[in-house]
């Protein structure tokens, strides 16, 4: 293997598997590194639903190929030369070679912090989705589903699916919006038909359009939630309330990589290469927009990193078809400004830290409310509140350090060796 081309592909969700599929397909030595115990990501996680195909065919198509997958790991830093990652794994820490890197990475949920966020039963739309797959009973329980995008119903059918009493459904865009957006899925017959199929599993659950959680109350465990619509407020009793407001790119290993970054994720060219050479990136983490496009990108970055570049270019107007309705979406599920006021000066913004609303508000930047209170500064690193600060306050964080997830003494050990050892 040693004069095949060593090709790294970071995470196993439908982009990374794409991707390890068509470069190992194209004759590269391919290793996927995923911190899940199995690939799939987060829409594939457990192997997905036995009745999607797609998730079946690709992850059987992983299985098949000569990729290597490390399960259970994360990449931590770049190593000690310019064409290796620091890699923390179940056994150990260490670092890997590559000739070329394939970041599929993915994206997180966004949370929006509102009186109540913190208590038990409330999580983020996907989130209940991965507890409930993970094995936490739902059936019988009461469930508002609530924030904004398709994610909604993909949620609220899995929990009914699963004996859930779905309650409501709760989306912020205005109900004109979504009228011109089901128009425009007249042009895209599949995806019509998932809407259709979403729908009809969800026959006599409530669909509330231009209106959002604004509370959530309980004594030490959710009770109910306050929902507020333009003009009027409804209470509901549930168990669990799941409310997230679409997915931000997870473009943090990608900047500590030297990566430029957009706004709409990490910049990358027509064959998914970004403004690093030797760097491909593709799904989420480029753009939000879906399990389709996040296939077609994937595909894309593992053959023209694996240097089929015929192969690639064959599937550039299928990517492109895909990313015009990705923008759909976005302009359908922008979120309301509304959303910004949600926070009492009481309200939790950094749950890592214990910091409040009243105590960032008053700063310029997300590095001064850093110094001052810590805010982005624990076990998250600022994924949840930096991702809400930026929303609320327009606060960017230009500044990517390592390691970019928490990591053991060992594997810090073991960089420290290393950059000795460069110098």
């Amino acid at each position: 293997m040693s004069g095949r081309l060593k090709i790294l592909v970071v995470g196993a969700g439908p982009a990374g598997i794409a991707a390890a599929v068509r470069a190992s397909g194209a004759g590269a030595a391919v290793t996927v590194i995923d911190d899940n115990p199995a690939p799939g990501g987060q829409i594939w996680r457990r192997g997905s639903d036995p009745h999607d195909g797609n998730a079946q065919q690709w992850l059987a198509r992983l299985r098949n190929s000569s990729a290597t997958v490390l399960a259970g790991s994360r990449v931590l830093a770049a190593g000690s030369e310019p064409s290796r990652l620091l890699v923390e794994a179940p056994d150990g820490a260490l670092e890997l070679p590559f000739d070329r890197l394939i970041l599929a990475t993915g994206a997180r949920e966004i949370f929006l912090p509102f009186p109540g966020w913190t208590l038990p039963g409330v999580t983020g739309a996907g989130g209940l989705q991965a507890l409930v797959q993970g094995g936490l009973p739902i059936a019988g329980k009461r469930v508002v589903v609530a924030g904004s995008g398709p994610l909604l119903l993909a949620v609220a059918a899995f929990c009914r699916s699963r004996g859930a009493r779905v309650c409501l459904v709760v989306e912020q865009t205005s109900a004109a919006a979504l009228s011109a957006f089901a128009l425009r899925l007249i042009q895209t017959p599949r995806k019509l038909l998932q809407a259709i199929r979403l729908r009809t599993a969800l026959a006599g659950v409530g669909y509330r359009a231009g209106s959002w959680v604004e509370a959530a109350e309980g004594d030490g465990l959710l009770e109910r939630v306050r929902v507020r619509s333009a003009n009027a407020i409804v209470t509901l009793a549930c168990d669990y309330a799941a409310v997230g407001y679409g997915l931000f790119p997870n473009t943090e290993l990608a900047a500590l990589l030297g990566c430029r970054i957009s706004p709409e994720g990490v910049a990358t060219d027509a064959l998914q290469q970004t403004s690093v050479p030797s760097i491909y990136c593709a799904g989420e983490c480029a753009g939000v927009g879906g399990v389709e496009l996040s296939l077609l990108e994937g595909e894309i970055a593992g053959l023209a990193a694996s240097l089929d570049s015929r192969g690639a270019l064959a599937l550039l107007p299928a990517r492109d078809r895909a990313r015009r309705f990705a923008i759909l979406l976005r302009q359908t599920f922008v979120l309301r400004p509304e959303l910004m006021q949600l926070a009492s000066a009481d309200t939790i913004f950094c749950r890592c830290e214990d910091v409040r609303f009243a105590g960032l508000s008053q700063y310029p930047t997300l590095r001064a409310a850093k110094l001052q209170t810590r805010c982005g500064m624990g076990p998250c690193q600022g994924r949840v509140c930096g991702t809400a600060a930026h929303f609320i306050f327009g606060w960017r964080d230009g500044s990517v350090r390592p390691p970019v997830f928490p990591a053991s003494i060992e594997a810090l050990a073991l960089q420290d060796s290393i950059s000795k050892e460069a110098l």
